[in-house]
């Protein structure tokens, strides 16, 4: 509840026409100095001939005190909410009205107001609109991370063997997600990926199966060179080269 109005001469008088510093105070809400001139205009105002009576001012003050008590604990539970807040993930919205994602870092206190710092900007408790826990934020960030890697991969037809190795990578990475990330994926990127490392191990074995028929025919060359050398005595002399 907030205070829209305050009492001068007995009289209720309106704070919108109030300059901007009057105006954030009296949205800070009802709170005890408000409360107290409140009742101390009623007391000098009363009606002479029809007094307030002393039990209905003990009645008002002990609601008073009711308020204050119910105001206090408030604060208490909003400073100890912001406070579990540190390390955890929240949205919150800036001045401009946009939304802003990340790890409160800590919590300040200034004038009874918890304002939590993300990358070094405080923003108030109120503006908090979603909290993150942690794990969801690490499976969320994973399915991202795999994503930006498949994003990297080539058409599939055009695929060559130095593709395999960031396939791999990414294959490697979705081996290692959490089960709860994995869960999150939608079954045709597991398809894809699927697909694009079996074809990086085809090409792999193909790569190692090419390198091997090469390496044996210079080996096979080579042999040949040497029985061409050996079976013709004239074949090392220079003179007979000549």
């Amino acid at each position: 509840m907030s205070v829209n109005a305050v009492v001068e001469n007995g009289k209720l008088v309106d704070t919108k026409a109030k300059t901007s510093d009057t105006k954030a105070a009296a949205n800070q809400g009802y709170d005890k100095n408000a409360f107290m001139n409140i009742l101390c205009a009623q007391m000098k105002y009363q009606d002479p001939l029809e007094p307030t009576s002393n039990t209905e001012y003990i009645n008002q003050y002990a609601t008073f005190t009711q308020v204050e008590q119910l105001s206090n604990m408030a604060e208490a539970f909003s400073m100890s909410r912001a406070s579990d807040l540190v390390g955890k993930t929240v949205i919150v919205s800036n001045e401009a009205g946009q939304q802003v994602q990340g790890k409160v870092d800590y919590v300040t206190y200034k004038s009874g107001e918890a304002y939590l710092n993300i990358d070094g900007t405080d923003y108030k408790m109120e503006d908090v609109s979603s909290v993150a826990d942690s794990h969801f934020v690490e499976i969320h960030d994973q399915v991202d991370d795999l994503t930006a890697l498949m994003d990297k991969f080539p058409v599939y037809e055009n695929m060559v063997f130095t593709d395999a190795e960031a396939i791999y990578k990414a294959y490697s990475f979705y081996e290692n997600m959490d089960a709860d990330a994995i869960a999150l994926l939608e079954q045709a990127d597991i398809d894809k990926l699927e697909k694009y490392y079996a074809r990086a191990q085809e090409l792999v074995q193909e790569a190692a199966q090419n390198q091997a028929d090469y390496e044996k025919q210079q080996e096979a060359d080579q042999e040949a060179k040497i029985d061409e050398i050996t079976n013709d005595p004239d074949a090392g002399d220079p003179e007979t080269a000549e």
